[in-house]
């Protein structure tokens, strides 16, 4: 009876043991799998020639980086990225006598500026879209291109083996150079789902291009995670593509009239404000007729 009692006793204590041992290795998995880090597989980069205004043909050129992962990849403006490093860099935080701190910048730090803060993020479920309005951080998403037609037919692009692909995406017709001998469905902006990575893509009026440029060897990814900030895709609010350009509508319209008015008091200022602020959204108005989004639909 005394060791079949202590036997009990023992298995029941080597039981409890090992629930708390289960207990606590999936504890640790699960926080190693929510902090994974993004192992870097590629990085590219890409140029993009656009005509933005139908007024003249003019083409601007912006750099583009797309990281890819495992099993997603990042697409970003490259000096937004720079300048997410240079504030990085530069931060300081001062503490007032009033125990509340000061957040500024090193004097004469310049931070680079873009008009592409975006961050878009593909992976094999959906394309998902990041960006401000206001201090907002707001994302959609939206599926894979599935409707790729693959054409019979092949290119040689800086030395990489390419075959052609078309495709009618947000109101323009694409045609689309691949690479089987990269194998990454990826590409630059919302384009993904091919057999291999995008090498060329343009619209068929030649608005738009975007182009690769440069891709980093694989024995310098080595030990490499992606380089993008979490705070460009994570606790983000979602929402619609219309309803976030809206959104950004409204951010800069009250920015402007916050500026605007600072400072004023007087009647005649605060006349003057209005007529300045209606000559400002004529001119927006204006410009909105001539504006060649790259996407002419939502």
């Amino acid at each position: 009876m005394y060791i079949d009692a202590l036997i009990t006793k023992r298995s029941y204590v080597l039981s409890k043991k090992l629930v708390l041992l289960l207990i606590l290795s999936y504890s640790v998995l699960s926080s190693a799998q929510s902090n994974k880090k993004d192992t870097l597989r590629g990085e590219f980069t890409y140029v993009l020639k656009a005509k933005f205004d139908t007024r003249n043909d003019l083409r601007t050129e912006n750099f583009f980086s797309l990281q890819v992962s495992d099993n997603r990849a990042f697409f970003a403006d490259v000096i937004s990225l720079k300048g997410d490093s240079v504030m990085a860099n530069s931060r300081t935080i001062t503490n007032n006598p009033d125990g509340s701190k000061t957040l500024s910048w090193k004097k004469g730090v310049v931070i680079p500026k873009t008009n592409f803060n975006f961050t878009i993020i593909q992976s094999n479920e959906h394309v998902q879209y990041f960006d401000l309005a206001g201090m907002s951080l707001l994302t959609y998403k939206e599926p894979v291109i599935i409707n790729w037609k693959l054409v019979d037919e092949t290119k040689v692009i800086n030395t990489i083996n390419c075959k052609k692909a078309e495709v009618t995406f947000k109101g323009r017709n694409w045609i689309a150079w691949y690479s089987p001998e990269i194998p990454f469905p990826y590409g630059p902006m919302k384009f993904s789902g091919l057999p291999g990575l995008i090498i060329k893509i343009t619209d068929d009026k030649g608005d738009f291009d975007f182009e690769l440029v440069k891709s980093v060897s694989d024995y310098k990814l080595k030990g490499k995670l992606v380089n993008i900030k979490k705070s460009r895709y994570t606790e983000a609010i979602e929402t619609k593509q219309p309803k976030l350009k809206q959104a950004q509508r409204n951010a800069r319209a009250n920015v402007n009239a916050e500026l605007a008015s600072y400072g004023t008091t007087t009647v005649e200022g605060q006349e003057m404000l209005r007529k300045r602020e209606k000559e400002r959204e004529n001119a927006i108005e204006e410009n909105k007729k001539y504006a060649n989004p790259l996407e002419l639909e939502n």
